[in-house]
């Protein structure tokens, strides 16, 4: 594998920070963006928050009661609850991915906020070069939409993206080349993605807390942690093995579920049940056929028709139907009106891939509902 330049762009708190900026908001006063909280009262959930209300322990996909509890509005509190306006998100995020899209060799938008960039032959290999680009973009972002990005540079799509966590909000950090094993091992084996709370449940119960230890055990003994695919996974991802491929989401293979309800649902728990249902069977699907998908996409129609999507690109390809519901959770969590009734909810996988014994099937396979 040759070895090239990924820089991946995180928007910090974007649902919140653009919210702030519309309506000219205090950043350091807590706000929740999701359903009425009716004073505690309310059974929506959380879409996402700022930084301010997350000290309080919130976040995405919280229930809203629950916030509420935490971090109260007025009279109890001053956290500020807005519905939100995806909208206006999307627009924002518009203005960002043409700035960032402009400077790469190879662009892909992997969620409303967050884009990787092959930039090996714009920084002429040039690991210094790449940092002062993001640097610069920083700058741009923040000059033209008054929004904070943070960014990561790595050799694989996995390290670019654990790397633009490493100095939230408003950092850059470079994994350098040959820095890989030094980077990883200061990470708890959670901080991979594709590695949820069960798989490192697992994984500490046989005493592999951080990447470091699971170095020191080496593939076997992780597979006897929570099996070979898995464990096979973590280690190429661990020598640099895992995908540096940047692209649009070029795949129209896809698999996917839809659920119409007989009648519209009020319920917020109904339609996030029925999602994490199309979640299981979709990914059965997906297994059954012994591929993977990188591309999660949640579909929500309202009463009235109107219909809104939203997708995100995973680091790596996966079959892991606990990082899937996780991830569609969030995903439906930042669309979804609680207030409003729901008439359909759908899910979806693309960006189908299969090892080349398995790749004659995923070529005749047809998308399907």
């Amino acid at each position: 594998m040759s070895e090239r330049i990924l820089i991946h762009c995180d928007l910090d708190a974007f649902y919140a920070a653009v919210e702030t900026i519309h309506h000219n908001l205090d950043p350091q006063v807590p706000l929740i963006i999701g359903s009425d909280p009716k004073g505690g009262q309310g059974r929506g959930i959380v879409s996402t928050c700022n930084y301010a209300a997350r000290e309080y322990g919130v976040r995405s996909a919280m229930p809203i009661s629950e916030a509420w509890r935490r971090c109260p509005g007025p009279p109890l509190g001053s956290a500020l609850y807005h519905r939100g306006a995806y909208r206006l998100y999307r627009r924002a995020s518009n203005r960002v991915m043409k700035i960032l899209s402009k400077h790469a060799d190879k662009f892909e938008q992997a969620s409303i906020d967050e884009a990787y960039l092959d930039v090996t032959e714009t920084c002429h290999g040039d690991w210094n070069q790449a940092e002062a680009l993001c640097r610069s973009l920083q700058q741009s972002i923040q000059d033209d939409i008054s929004l904070s990005a943070s960014f990561g540079i790595g050799p694989t799509r996995v390290s670019a993206k654990m790397a633009s966590e490493a100095r939230k909000p408003g950092g850059v950090f470079l994994v350098p080349p040959g820095g890989l094993r030094e980077f990883f091992s200061v990470h708890e084996c959670r901080a991979v993605p594709g590695i949820g709370p069960k798989a490192a449940q697992l994984l500490g119960e046989m005493g592999v807390q951080t990447l470091d230890d699971a170095y020191r055990e080496g593939p076997d003994y992780l597979a006897d942690a929570f099996g070979r695919r898995r464990a096979d996974a973590l280690w190429r991802i661990l020598e640099g093995e895992s995908s540096n491929e940047v692209s649009p989401l070029r795949s129209r293979k896809s698999i996917g579920k839809e659920h119409t309800f007989s009648q519209d649902i009020s319920h917020p728990s109904v339609v996030f049940e029925m999602l994490m249902n199309l979640v299981q069977r979709v990914t059965k699907k997906l297994i059954d056929l012994e591929i993977t998908a990188r591309n999660l996409e949640v579909k929500l129609r309202y009463k009235g028709f109107e219909t809104l999507s939203h997708a995100r690109s995973l680091p790596i390809s996966l079959d892991d139907e606990e990082t899937f519901g996780r991830v569609a959770m969030r995903l439906l969590a930042n669309i979804y009106d609680t207030n409003r009734p729901v008439r359909l909810v759908g899910f979806r996988l693309g960006d189908l891939e299969a090892p080349p014994n398995r790749q004659s099937s995923l070529d005749s396979f047809r998308e399907e509902e």
